[in-house]
Order: structure tokens, then sequence, then C-alpha cells
């Protein structure tokens, strides 16, 4: 679902409301919709930094038409466009969240979406790490910290972050800031991780 929501937004704020979902062969809840596109919302959001308000505002009609179509699975073209500024901050916030985000299931951590230059942070394809243990990218003697993370996510509903590290293909520590945000279904709770590199 994620990956087609990035998909619809950034095809939206290249070619304007001319863009449509790709909706075949989706059959979900609204109310878990509704709450999962608000967490990634929420992630956009931070890492957009300065230009939080901004990126909040131009994909709020966005995300409001995709669960539109998807309620109705019909598509229909508007006539509003997002202005040019808000595109450039809004593209500029997917692709910095595409650098850094893991949707983890908090049962088994395993990865259960991920952006592109997540998987070029730690050395992969993006298509390779969906479905594979997260806690293969994390070095053996913080693993713990990543599970109480994990675990919290699954008693709590609060935004958390925390400092940790992850390693890549070749076993290279990389040290990250961590904000986790939870998003829960009846099936399991994931953690939505967006992770940033420091010094």
């Amino acid at each position: 679902m994620l990956r087609r929501v990035r998909s619809f937004a950034s095809s939206a704020l290249l070619r304007g409301d001319e863009a449509k979902p790709a909706l075949d062969g989706i059959r979900c809840n609204e109310r878990r919709v509704h709450a999962l596109l608000a967490a990634w919302v929420e992630a956009a959001g931070e890492v957009a930094g300065a230009d939080e308000k901004l990126v909040r505002e131009a994909l709020k009609p966005l995300l409001a038409r995709f669960q539109s179509q998807l309620k109705t699975t019909t598509v229909s073209r508007g006539k509003r466009g997002a202005p040019r500024v808000q595109r450039r901050a809004v593209m500029a916030a997917i692709d910095r969240v595409a650098d850094a985000f893991l949707a983890l299931d908090t049962e088994n951590a395993r990865v259960v979406d991920a952006n592109p230059a997540a998987g070029a942070l730690l050395g992969v394809a993006r298509d390779a790490l969906l479905g594979v243990d997260a806690m293969g990218f994390v070095p053996s003697q913080v693993r713990d910290r990543w599970w109480v993370e994990l675990d919290a996510m699954t008693e709590d509903s609060e935004p958390r972050r925390f400092r940790g590290e992850l390693q890549d293909a070749q076993g290279t520590p990389i040290p990250v800031e961590c904000s986790v945000t939870r998003f829960s279904t009846r099936e399991r709770t994931l953690a939505l991780i967006v992770a940033r590199p420091v010094d």
C-alpha cells in the first residue's frame, strides 16, 4: 500500500492532478488505510524540517484523493495542481524519507516496506529488503536496544526517538538518529522508522 501511495504522490507532484493511483487488486479496510497514511504524512513532515507545514499541506489533498478513489474505485481528473514550490519541497521530503524509511513488524522485525534509498543506505536493492529480518542489518551488540524500541511500539502509540546503529551488507556500522511511529492492524503492529545517518 505505501509503495502505491508514494508512487501516486510522486507522479501527482510531477504531472499535476492528471496522475492516477494504481488501485488494481487492492482490497483494504478504510479506517486502517487512513491511519497508515496519517502515520506516513507524520514521518514525511518530520523529515521535511522547516518545510513541515508546506509538506503536510501539499500532501493532504493528494492523500484525500487517493483515499476517495480507493473507496469508489473510480478515477477522476481534477483541475488543481500543487504550486511549484510545494512540489519541490514535497518531492525533496519524499526523497529523504525514501533514504531512511523502514516499516518493521514488531513481532519478528521483518521488513514489511522499505524505500529505495533505505536499500542504498544498507547496500542492497530495496526489493531485497522486503520480508527479511531487519536485525540482520543491526550490529549484534545493539540489537537489544532495537528490540526495546520495537516492543515499546506494541505498548504505546506515542512516537519515539532514539539514537541507534545499523550496519550495511558489508558489516560497516552506520550510526543513525531514529524516529518511530506506530501503525496497528488486527493482525500486527508495525514500527514506521525514519533513520538519519549521523557522524
